[in-house]
């Protein structure tokens, strides 16, 4: 479980927030609500500690965060806005360079079914600067299958995809819960998602 307490991010004596908390347990999601500029990747870097807060506590299975990095970090996923392929790569090296960061145990048919769930199964042999953002948005998602992980930290997941493509996520984020899986995500649209919390900033 994620513990936030009264957690302030100040930059040049501006708050971009204040006095946030938040507790995210196995099962549940929750969603950063707000305009751009906002200060919802600030905050999710925050609870990674990408970033030092100014004020305010963060607890990782009842210790201090930055007490207990290495288990917190073995759990969780983050997907940032931006891509992190490296995209004069095909997918495919993409998929297996992920594969062996991450000692993933994931097979080549569970892969397979994965891409075509995605729709991407014909794009293995392309590199990923020729493929449009929802397809590069939904290759990094892919992730979340390679990595196996607890809890996922995802910044704005739904932006650049159809509508088929995000009720396939919610179905995801279900499916991730159902199995004591968390999930805290951002998004500046109303998603159509069940949450169990809201965070507006």
């Amino acid at each position: 479980m994620i513990i936030v307490k009264d957690l302030t991010v100040e930059r040049l004596d501006k708050k971009i927030f204040e006095n946030i908390n938040l507790s995210l347990a196995s099962g549940n999601i929750t969603i950063l609500k707000g305009k751009n500029g906002s200060g919802k990747t600030t905050f999710l870097k925050t609870i990674l500690n990408l970033i030092v807060p100014s004020f305010g506590s963060i607890y990782w299975k009842g210790k201090l965060l930055r007490t207990n990095l290495y288990d917190f970090y073995n759990n969780v996923t983050y997907i940032a806005d931006k891509t992190t392929s490296l995209t004069k790569l095909n997918v495919k090296d993409n998929i297996n360079i992920w594969k062996k960061i991450f000692l993933s145990n994931i097979n080549d048919s569970q892969i397979e079914v994965a891409l075509k769930t995605l729709k991407l199964e014909n794009y293995l042999n392309q590199k990923v600067t020729t493929l449009s953002l929802g397809e590069t948005k939904k290759l990094e998602l892919l992730r979340l299958i390679i990595e196996n992980k607890k809890i996922w930290v995802l910044d704005e997941p739904l932006s650049g995809l159809d509508d088929d493509s995000i009720e396939l996520i919610k179905q995801t984020f279900e499916d991730h819960c159902a199995k004591e899986g968390s999930i805290i995500f951002s998004s500046h649209q109303n998603p159509g998602i069940y949450v169990t919390e809201e965070i507006h900033l």
